[in-house]
């Protein structure tokens, strides 16, 4: 990490009012410079520069971060480029961080990525329904993998295994919710908006939805 990446990324943070120790800004950094340069050979993200991702990226992590126990076992579900699941590890690093992705030259970017931040985190190649089948994860965590529906149906026949699924999702939620009810696919699921934040340099709100297996009576 060059000192002037050092400092681009600390006045970001600081003009986002985020205050993390100096460890993980780092970390951090070294992040952004690695999926950065592969982003130049598969697209991974469309944040490329520290304002965007800050306001976007790491503003969504530290908010789903606030809503995670202590070493809970969590799954990001459609890892991509590695947003929530690698700035989670970073800023949370009591959780037992888990990846996904459906794409094997995704999930070997993945594995490159954290080899050279020796993080701690497996990286798993194919569907996060399969995934769940062989291993218990405390909470899903997704951003961007699609509209809540087709979430939803992934996991249709799975909720008995799963503690809670945490979806971050834009101002669209509302509709996605509808369209998921018309489906079908929250009968026996309880939906809830656990948070609600603005989105920076924009009108709207992001909002993070918490999706369970009802409760029996």
């Amino acid at each position: 990490m060059t000192q002037a990446n050092s400092n681009e990324l600390h006045h970001a943070l600081t003009s986002a009012e985020i205050e993390l120790p100096a460890d993980q800004v780092e970390l951090l950094d070294q992040y952004c410079q690695l999926l950065w340069l592969w982003n130049e050979k598969l697209n991974l993200t469309r944040h490329t520069d520290y304002e965007k991702f800050v306001t976007r990226d790491v503003i969504d992590v530290l908010q789903i971060a606030d809503l995670l126990k202590q070493e809970e076992e969590v799954l990001d579900v459609g890892s991509g480029g590695g947003v929530p699941g690698i700035i989670l590890a970073i800023v949370r690093p009591d959780l037992q961080i888990s990846l996904c992705d459906s794409m094997a030259k995704k999930a070997k970017v993945l594995n490159a990525i954290i080899d050279d931040l020796n993080l701690p985190i497996p990286v798993y190649h194919g569907r996060a329904e399969d995934i769940i089948t062989e291993f218990r994860f405390d909470a899903l965590v997704t951003r961007a993998v699609g509209p809540l529906w087709k979430i939803l149906f992934w996991f249709k026949d799975d909720w008995h295994s799963i503690g809670r699924l945490l979806a971050i999702k834009g101002p669209k939620w509302i509709e996605e919710r509808a369209a998921a009810r018309e489906r079908g696919l929250l009968k026996s699921l309880e939906l809830r908006c656990i948070a609600t934040y603005p989105m920076p340099g924009t009108e709207s709100e992001s909002v993070i939805l918490q999706i369970q297996r009802r409760p029996t009576k």
